[in-house]
């Protein structure tokens, strides 16, 4: 079963995250487990953004978690926001593709 994370934090320093998570996926490039990820920001919150990471699997997801990579990514997540990031962990039960206009 597909599994989703979403990360939702706050930054005044989105370049400089930015700049550390193409560091991790460059360090990943051969062995990369995500499948998709989306980082978003929120137009009601200043300076509120989540980052939505789809996986193929929930144990994929979690080796990836246990990569020194991925730790090292986390750590200097937690340094570049103004508070702990919020984890949700998602099962994905169903999925609807509108893009072909059909109904």
């Amino acid at each position: 079963m597909r599994f989703i994370q979403i990360i939702e934090f706050r930054t005044s320093r989105i370049e400089e995250i930015n700049a550390a998570l193409d560091s991790w996926v460059a360090k990943n490039a051969d062995r990369r487990i995500v499948t998709r990820a989306v980082q978003t920001r929120d137009r009601d919150a200043a300076g509120v953004y989540l980052h939505i990471v789809e996986f193929p699997s929930y144990e994929e997801a979690m080796e990836n978690s246990n990569r020194p990579e991925t730790a090292e990514f986390a750590a200097e997540l937690a340094k570049l926001c103004s508070g702990p990031p919020t984890f949700r962990n998602l099962d994905l039960v169903r999925e609807d593709d509108y893009a072909g206009g059909g109904g």
